[in-house]
């Protein structure tokens, strides 16, 4: 049973940074791909970063420069490093885990970028 736990969310100002963390209950060192997405009410959902079992790493144009997503296989856990946050980055972020065959979501930590 594959388990993804995100935390780091939380109320930050304008221009201000944050942390969140996804740990999974399965070894990632092989793991395909592991994704960080975000979804704000009334919108989809929307793929920000990704990480490869190769660490090649890639962005939406709305978070480059700003994020980085990084992954610790020994602690079985991926980040994902937020910079100058702004109040449209306001939305539930979520780890998810693609395995080539099947795809696994975390419940989603809340961020809130407010003055």
């Amino acid at each position: 049973q594959v388990q993804l736990v995100e935390s780091g969310g939380g109320l930050v100002q304008p221009g201000g940074s944050l942390r969140l963390s996804c740990a999974a209950s399965v070894r990632i060192i092989s793991i395909w791909r592991m994704n960080w997405s975000r979804q704000a009410p009334g919108k989809q959902r929307e793929l920000l970063a990704l990480i490869t079992s190769g660490g090649n790493t890639n962005y939406a144009d709305s978070v480059k420069g700003r994020f980085t997503i990084s992954r610790d296989n020994a602690k079985n856990t991926v980040y994902l490093q937020m910079n100058s946050l702004k109040p449209e980055d306001t939305a539930v972020y979520y780890c998810n885990l693609d395995d080539y065959t099947n795809q696994y979501w975390g419940q989603g930590t809340q961020v809130t970028v407010s003055s």
